[in-house]
Order: structure tokens, then C-alpha cells, then sequence
């Protein structure tokens, strides 16, 4: 179909594509087409040393695979730490994107970074789980060992926008408010009555995809109808 929309998810710090697992499964049941990648780095057996990973190149890392398999009318959705990314992809491939959803992500502008834009509890995290080689930050405590040690200069770099991603008019903010230390709750006040965005609201943790999935499908699968 020639205005088919592919879901392409990019996982939040210290996951991999399996995090959108019951995600995926779920939309696919009900016959949507998805894509969920793994971040260079955050591989069950990394390929490239984390000391050489920034966030430009998992920013690149998603740009090749949009353009390498021709995949257009994109619904991309980032977790978390993954919002810089998504950003900066519709910044360098706007015409290829349908919408943009941050899953309680953070939402950049030019010149900010994950660590400018989180709370003094997870910079402190960045700093204290990077000690042991200064390229990598550990895996914070919890119970999935498929987490991997996430490389430090994709949480530190400022992101470079030119502005185009604004081309992408659909944009949507999934606000979980479940958990205490969300560094979330002034992102969702400034945009909960944003022209140009739609928010939702999940009482849940930080990780909907485990713990809340079928109510972050539903909200998904009803984006198309939302923007069409």
C-alpha cells in the first residue's frame, strides 16, 4: 500500500529493539508494519567500541536503516534517551517521517543533551556508572540481563538541529506518571495544552512496554486515525 506507515522503534538507554517486544507483537497482530532497532553499542556482543559512540552515530545508525531499506511514511517513536535521537533524524530526514512519538522522552532543541535536559539523579547515575572505564555507564540495578552498558557519549553530546525536523507537524507526547523520580512531569506541564502536540497520559512506570503494553498499543495504533 502506497501510504502504508511503518512503526520504527528506538529503545531508551541501556536496551536494545527486544525492549519493544510486546509492543511490536501486539501491532503486528493487528496488522500494522513495525521496526524496532538496536543502537550501536547496546548489541548482545557490541561491534564497535563504546568509546567511539556518540550520539551522532546512533542519530546516522537510523538514517542509514531508513534509507538502506526505503522506508518512508515513518511513525518513529523513541523512549527515554531516545527522543534526542528521533530528533535528529526527523531533523535530516523530515520527508520520510509521518510522526513523531516521544515515549516519555525528552524533547530537544538545538545545543541540549541528555544530560542537560535530566535532573541531577541521573547525571549523578551517568557519572557514577561510568567510573569503572569512562566510556560506559553501567547498568543501573534491575532485573534484565539483556541491558548493556551504554556508551557515555551518546548521553553527553548536544544535539545539532537546522530546525527541519519542525517540518514534522504530527507530534505526540506519551506522559508516564507512575513513578516518583520522573524527570518528565515540567516537559509534560509545558506541552499538555502545546498547540501543535498531542499528549497522553499512562499511569505507569517509566517502562510502559513491560508493564503497561497493551495500553501504550492502544494508544499507538490509534495515532493514524488521530493525524489522518
Amino acid at each position: 500500500m502506497k501510504n502504508e506507515k511503518t512503526y520504527v522503534f528506538i529503545p531508551g538507554g541501556w536496551h536494545g529493539g527486544w525492549a519493544y517486544d510486546p509492543i511490536t507483537n501486539k501491532l503486528e497482530q493487528l496488522g500494522k508494519k513495525c521496526i524496532s532497532l538496536t543502537l550501536p553499542g547496546l548489541e548482545s556482543q557490541p561491534g564497535i567500541q563504546n568509546k567511539i559512540i556518540n550520539l551522532d552515530t546512533h542519530i546516522q545508525f537510523v538514517i542509514d536503516t531508513l534509507v538502506t531499506e526505503n522506508i518512508t511514511n515513518v511513525i518513529l517513536c523513541g523512549h527515554s534517551y531516545a527522543g534526542l535521537v528521533i530528533t535528529g533524524v526527523a531533523d535530516k530526514l523530515p520527508e520520510r517521517i509521518y510522526a513523531l512519538v516521544y515515549i516519555d522522552a525528552y524533547i530537544p532543541k538545538d545545543g541540549d543533551s541528555c544530560w542537560s535536559l535530566t535532573t541531577e539523579m541521573y547525571r549523578q547515575r551517568f557519572v557514577t556508572g561510568a567510573a569503572n572505564d569512562g566510556f560506559s555507564v553501567e547498568v543501573p540495578p534491575g532485573a534484565d540481563d539483556r541491558r548493556r552498558p551504554h556508551p557515555l557519549a551518546t548521553f553527553m553530546q548536544s544535539l545539532h538541529l537546522n530546525g527541519n525536523y519542525e517540518q514534522v507537524l504530527n507530534r505526540t507526547f506519551i506522559f508516564l506518571s507512575g513513578w516518583e523520580p520522573s524527570p518528565f512531569v515540567k516537559q509534560y506541564e509545558n506541552l499538555k495544552n502545546a498547540q501543535g502536540w498531542h499528549v497522553e497520559t499512562i499511569d505507569c512506570v517509566h517502562n510502559v512496554m513491560r508493564e503497561c503494553p497493551d495500553k501504550l498499543v492502544d494508544i499507538l495504533y490509534r495515532l493514524e486515525e488521530k493525524y489522518s
